[in-house]
């Protein structure tokens, strides 16, 4: 995602690349970000100091992990900086804590960027109101074999998201996986399930199964462009905004 960020990024002609960030003892650090990301010198050099970086920066996209992107949170929040949060994998307690830090600044945080995948969030809730309980709800997402996160944070929220569409307690009634003598499927549950295999970029599916009918809504990110992108748009608008915590559908004017 870095790369594809800081490619983006210099083909634009209204976003300009101020800092580039790695992990300690990462190799890039110190090399040109653009030479790493493979689309020719950037004169920006990767580094491992936020901190620094913060003072010349209007917004950090981030893309790490959940410990990371609450201290590189801290150090934006410290500096009054917007931010973009990609991270998934969060406990309930690190959103505490991102809530917490958008009170000082303003923060796009949302577990897809993509802008097809948000449009069709806001189409499942109402799906999912429309149907009610007489149609079974299952969600199933494939990703690459390296990810380590399970069920990505898109499952999640689209779970979430046809939960609250329908009255739910999520906690309540999502089933992940299924193995072994586990008797009739419960009515209102929302089953989740993972496949890890090969270079997938990410692909979700919701299947409304009723009575003689099944209808199934499908959305495939063939490139981590799509991601990237959203990322950016929601970097330009997020910067304009007053202190709090935000979503993609707060970007893309979807409430």
């Amino acid at each position: 995602m870095g790369a594809r960020l800081v490619s983006l990024i210099k083909e634009s002609s209204d976003l300009q690349l101020v800092g580039a960030l790695e992990r300690k003892g990462h190799p890039a650090v110190g090399s040109d970000a653009g030479e790493v990301a493979g689309c020719g010198r950037a004169g920006v050099v990767v580094t491992d100091n936020l901190a620094a970086l913060a003072e010349r920066a209007d917004v950090l996209i981030e893309f790490t992990a959940p410990d990371v992107t609450l201290m590189h949170l801290a150090i934006m929040a410290a500096s009054r900086k917007a931010m973009v949060i990609g991270t998934t994998g969060l406990s309930a307690n690190q959103i505490v804590e991102v809530q917490k830090a958008a009170t000082s600044i303003p923060c796009v945080f949302s577990p897809n960027m993509s802008v097809g995948i948000n449009v069709v969030l806001k189409v499942l809730a109402e799906m999912a109101r429309a149907f009610g309980e007489d149609y079974d709800i299952e969600v199933t997402e494939a990703h690459h074999r390296l990810k380590k996160d399970a069920p990505s944070g898109t499952a999640l929220k689209i779970a979430q998201v046809l939960a609250d569409a329908t009255g739910r307690d999520l906690d309540q009634v999502a089933a992940y996986g299924r193995k072994g003598m586990i008797g009739e499927r419960k009515r209102g549950e929302i089953g989740i399930q993972v496949i890890r295999a090969g270079d997938i970029v990410g692909d979700h599916t919701v299947l409304f199964g009723g009575q003689g009918e099944r209808i199934e809504v499908t959305h495939r990110a063939q490139s981590r462009d799509t991601f990237a992108r959203g990322a950016l748009r929601a970097a330009q608008w997020v910067v304009t905004r007053p202190p709090g915590l935000y979503d993609m559908h707060d970007v893309l004017g979807l409430k």
